[in-house]
């Protein structure tokens, strides 16, 4: 007994420290005229799940994007067509589904029991902001030298993350003019103003991904907003007291959606295929999934481009976007995806 307990001890010292890594599994399949799943937001109250499509085919009459509603156990609830506009960053309160309408330009809402025929409302527009483009960047390189990043801007609004807070403040990330804007009191306004609250040089990219600000969530306190440049890569943490905006992680290539659960803010690295568990620190605690291939029914096995993550009870949601981004053919197994899915994981 006691040799057995030594051992015991001995391979539990042996065992390295590093993140928790976590498999994933199927949940559902989008309907088959449906694809690339963007963003996802749960109803605690309800049990349900909501995902929003970014679907930017060419010709635009091509396009078939929803706002879908799921139930905890997979099956499909009810389907809202949204046409030829993209969404992207959706969230629940209220009694409604907040959608941030990237086609139109626009923060729209729908009842939460949306079904075909539920109209869908404005909140807000979103336009150029001035001026268009973020301030420049300097860098300051190893040997002593400094690097200056100017970016342009043609204006176009490129609402993209979207987040409420406690009060009923809405945050959205505009990722090609690097900003995040807030929408006072937006469950009661009428009309809406949006307003500029952080404009750091590091809410924008000059990344090959050409989208910077991203996903968002809070800190515990409320105070603090942690919001994903998915071009950079990086997790940040912007002062809302100042818009300071400050480097948590790297290395997180496509850092899309984000959500915060317990002492994590679980990043979806679209480029790497995985979601990340970062600690407020910037550690990576956990890893979840991987691209196993394209499955029999042509949809992605694993995580192909995951784009949001969302907590259902003590599960993980994550959309696979799948969605290819260069002009050469061949190239990307996103080109071989044929539907498109959601999968899940144990939160540990």
């Amino acid at each position: 007994m006691i040799r057995a307990l030594v051992l015991a001890l001995v391979a539990a010292a042996a065992t390295p420290e590093g993140p928790v890594r976590i498999a994933t599994q199927p949940f559902a399949l989008l309907p088959a005229d449906v694809r690339h799943p963007e963003a996802l937001a749960v109803d605690a109250t309800r049990n349900e799940l909501y995902v929003a499509t970014f679907d930017a085919r060419t010709p635009e009459t091509a396009r078939r994007n929803a706002l879908l509603r799921y139930a905890a156990d997979g099956r499909l609830l009810a389907r809202r067509s949204f046409g030829a506009t993209p969404l992207t960053g959706i969230a629940v309160a209220g009694g409604d589904v907040w959608v941030l309408n990237f086609g139109a330009s626009a923060l729209q809402r729908i009842a939460a029991d949306f079904d075909a025929d539920t109209p869908v409302r404005d909140v807000v527009k979103f336009s150029t902001l001035d001026p268009p483009a973020p301030t420049a960047r300097r860098i300051d390189n190893p040997d002593g030298s400094q690097d200056v990043v100017e970016y342009g801007s043609k204006g176009f609004p490129a609402p993209n993350g979207l987040v409420l807070d406690g009060d009923g403040n809405a945050y959205v990330s505009d990722s090609f003019q690097g900003a995040i804007l807030r929408i006072d009191d937006a469950l009661r306004c009428d009309p809406c103003t949006a307003r500029v609250v952080s404009r750091d040089a590091l809410l924008g990219t000059a990344g090959a991904l050409p989208f910077g600000a991203n996903g968002m969530a809070f800190d515990a306190s409320g105070k603090e907003l942690y919001v994903n440049n998915a071009g950079d890569g990086r997790l940040l943490r912007v002062d809302l007291a100042d818009g300071r905006a400050t480097v948590v992680a790297d290395g997180l290539y496509g850092a899309d959606g984000l959500v915060r659960h317990g002492d994590l803010f679980w990043v979806a690295a679209n480029q790497i295929d995985t979601v990340a568990g970062v600690d407020a620190t910037g550690r990576v605690r956990a890893l979840a999934g991987r691209f196993d291939g394209i499955g029999a029914d042509g949809a992605p096995r694993g995580l192909l481009f995951p784009a949001s993550v969302a907590v259902l009870g003590r599960r993980m949601i994550v959309a696979n976007l799948a969605l290819p981004l260069t002009a050469a053919a061949g190239d990307e197994w996103e080109e071989r995806v044929t539907r498109w899915n959601l999968v899940q994981f144990e939160l540990p």
